[in-house]
């Protein structure tokens, strides 16, 4: 094929796969894997291939969008700007800073410069109101890792190239290749794994993809994981299988997760989770046992009602089996820039702020620094003092993934302001006042810095942009500076004014690493360091001084051989930096120094659970659970002509039995309903399901009024989250129970 190779890395998932690009003319004309990525080796999805025609896409914004006479017209860049600073200073002056609002989506890890710099725009707006995906995603483990580990990224991830024995509760890295966990081509690794005579274990409510590859899989009624694993962790203290002498130094509460088990009833746990107590004995015994093991749990366990008390359980049951830091096990890895758990004095930390913001109406507390977005609707709705008035959303679409979507849907339309960074005109942005537009991908650069903090091997890669974007186009960076200026109260901004801004971020950054006595650039001359970066303005200059102060820097000079920016862009396959290694207690940012093993809600709620009937679906209902495909991402993807195209994918998967019981026939409709809303979407029949459960993907139903989704339009499928009560959620970290939701399912006759 003609035309020169490049090399990129994905950014549209965790998996930031490493692509092999074909370029003619200024134009990237196929891509492939790319076999040499010390990361993906090869691997690549059907997202990956799409990025040609993301960038092409006729729906996709190429200028700012601005409301007049009540409809989204182009405009250019300062015009933009000014409105959003006449508009959102209005909103101040007159309500205050609280009546604005702050949503950042999964798609901000798609931009280097949004997922590093959207902390500079919270900052800048002084607002409470922070809500992000983490709330119908991820907060219960974030939560989880922040009162054991002292941080909320510090996440223990199976070290899959070396384990023998995997257990995966709720999730599908056969389609995600890892959430939380960065193992990309886990089809290879799981090939390998197999090779070594490894062995893989599911528990999940649907034979997924994965499970159809494991050795081994177990339904499980959905809800129910926590039960599962109280009935491991009894087996564990009763068979005297603890394994905990390489790390007892380092953890406390052991004593108390004891108490916790030893009265359990196998018989009861079985009978609620519906896994045979022989089951539950075994995978005990064989994660105690083998040679190397770990628990991987992910959105399945994550998004359910007690999401907190599960993902506590899961590390609980890593560090008694004497699984956790051990190669093979469950490891850390050490990120090369920006992760809280390589700077400042090793294996200690200050204690957690306490939470002290809750919101109005139903006086729910941020968690790690977060909002439920469940809360969001009834905050906009509600009249009386600090009612949201203007709403920022960066890289995600609520108006879909939030539950009750058409309650938040509904509630949009009643703000004063609404600014979207987006590249679409959708369920969410439609109701913008104004749209900022993303940088087409091969026009940015691309760091995966939130990916690094989970990788299973220590690995750095840095994409620089391929093409220059057009001239007079503002970067994402610019455009995140721009709207930080202006929500500071210091208007719309000239170069010389975001030259400034820039600077003092990276002084700040230079001046926290001289001041860290641990660290590689300790005592560094800040003057002296700012003029040794790059001269190029941007985002990369941040992502330089990120990586020279890194444990892996070179420290302005410190370390000769060290990272900088310009030694990884010049590796375009990685720069190796070496397999996982044991990190404790030196990861640990706790005050005491240790794993908190037993922190007080999580133990409450965990022995309340033991007196608590497990959930059971009323009569005629079933229990919902959702599902990943690998062709789309949350709400994205639908508008994309090969990754839409085929046979139609928002169907609900149904078990015979049920469909048998219900009178539902394969490829016919059927409706859905709950308490808070009802659709309609196709039936599949499969063995694939357990009996009593259904399974909908999420992210579908582009049907509303004003959208430009040409493509997704013609399938626009049915909204999940249209059936999701935004009242059910994990009280301790207030995500919102997305799964085992009870619908009633019926045929539909059409006339």
């Amino acid at each position: 094929m003609p035309g020169t190779k490049s090399h990129y890395i994905c950014p549209n998932c965790e998996a930031i796969c490493g692509l092999e690009l074909t370029v003619e003319d200024n134009k990237v004309i196929d891509i492939r894997g790319n076999k040499d990525d010390l990361i993906s080796l090869g691997h690549v999805c059907p997202k990956g291939v799409a990025l040609m025609e993301l960038n092409d896409d006729p729906d996709r914004l190429r200028t700012p969008m601005v409301r007049k006479n009540g409809r989204l017209a182009p405009a250019g860049w300062h015009e933009a700007f000014t409105i959003i600073d006449e508009k959102l200073s209005a909103v101040r002056q007159k309500h205050g800073k609280e009546a604005v609002a702050f949503y950042v989506g999964n798609a901000a890890l798609g931009s280097t410069a949004f997922d590093m710099g959207f902390p500079i725009l919270y900052e800048a707006l002084g607002t409470p109101y922070l809500f992000t995906a983490n709330s119908v995603d991820a907060l219960p483990k974030l939560l989880t890792c922040s009162k054991m580990y002292g941080d909320d990224y510090t996440n223990p991830v199976p070290d899959i190239d070396r384990t023998r024995y995997l257990l995966i509760i709720g999730a599908n890295p056969m389609i995600s290749n890892g959430s939380l966990w960065l193992a990309t081509n886990f089809r290879k690794r799981l090939r390998d794994l197999k090779a070594r005579n490894g062995k893989l274990v599911v528990i999940d409510p649907r034979r997924t993809e994965t499970a159809k590859m494991a050795d081994q899989h177990y339904h499980i009624r959905p809800g129910q994981d926590q039960y599962f694993l109280l009935g491991l962790l009894h087996v564990i203290f009763r068979d005297g299988l603890l394994q905990t002498d390489d790390i007892a130094s380092y953890v406390s509460g052991l004593d108390e997760i004891e108490a916790l088990a030893k009265p359990v009833s196998l018989q009861q746990v079985s009978d609620t989770c519906g896994i045979d107590m022989p089951v539950i004995e075994t995978i005990a015994h064989e994660l105690a046992t083998a040679e190397s093991a770990g628990v991987y749990g992910r959105v399945g366990t994550t998004t359910q009602k007690y999401g907190t008390v599960v993902s506590w359980l899961i590390e609980v049951i890593n560090i008694v089996t004497g699984n956790l830091d051990k190669p093979g096990g469950m490891m850390f890895a050490k990120a090369p820039a920006f992760a809280a758990n390589t700077r400042g004095k090793p294996g200690i930390g200050e204690p957690l702020p306490e939470t002290t913001f809750r919101t109005r109406v139903r006086n729910m507390p941020a968690v790690c620094g977060e909002l439920p977005v469940a809360c969001l609707a009834e905050e906009i709705e509600t009249p009386g003092d600090g009612r949201i008035r203007a709403l920022i959303t960066m890289c995600g679409n609520p108006a879909s993934s939030a539950p009750n979507s058409e309650r938040l849907d509904k509630a949009l339309a009643q703000l004063e302001f609404a600014l979207s960074f987006d590249i679409y005109i959708n369920e969410t942005s439609r109701h913008a006042d104004v749209i900022l537009p993303g940088t087409p991908t091969f026009e940015k650069c691309y760091y995966g810095a939130f990916s690094a903090q989970y990788a299973v091997r220590n690995v750095v890669r840095f994409s620089p942009a391929l093409f220059k974007s057009p001239e007079g186009w503002v970067s994402d960076w610019d455009a995140l500076l721009q709207v930080s200026a202006i929500a500071s109260g210091a208007g719309v901004q000239d170069e010389q004014g975001l030259q400034a801004m820039e600077d003092e971020m990276i002084r700040e950054m230079l001046s926290e690493a001289a001041a860290d006595e641990y660290g590689v650039a300790r005592g560094i001359d800040v003057d002296s360091a700012m003029r040794r970066l790059s001269d190029k303005r941007g985002v990369e200059r941040v992502i330089d001084a990120g990586f020279r102060v890194g444990p892996y820097g070179d420290g302005f000079g410190a370390n000769p051989d060290g990272l900088t920016l310009d030694r990884i862009a010049s590796q375009p396959d990685g720069v190796d930096l070496g397999a996982l290694q044991p990190r404790l207690p030196e990861v640990l940012r706790t005050p005491s120094g240790k794993i908190d093993m037993a922190p007080a809600t999580f133990l409450e709620q965990a022995r309340a659970l033991l007196h608590t009937p497990g959930q059971s679906p009323a009569r005629g209902e079933l229990l919902l659970i959702g599902r990943r495909q690998q062709r789309s991402i949350n709400s994205w993807g639908h508008n994309v002509d090969i990754l839409a195209k085929g046979s139609f994918r928002c169907t609900l998967q149904v078990h015979p039995e049920d469909a048998k019981r219900l009178s539902l026939e394969h490829r016919r409709p059927a409706s859905l309903s709950t308490s808070t809303g009802k659709v309609e979407t196709l039936v599949e029949i499969t063995e694939d399901m357990m009996p009593g459960v259904v399974s909908m993907p999420h992210g579908w139903g582009h049907n509303k009024e004003d959208m430009q989704l040409n493509i997704a339009r013609l399938q626009p499928g049915a909204n999940y989250n249209a059936l999701t009560d935004e009242m059910s959620l994990d009280t301790l970290s207030g995500t919102a129970a997305l799964n085992a939701v009870p619908v009633q399912v019926a045929p539909i006759q059409r006339v």
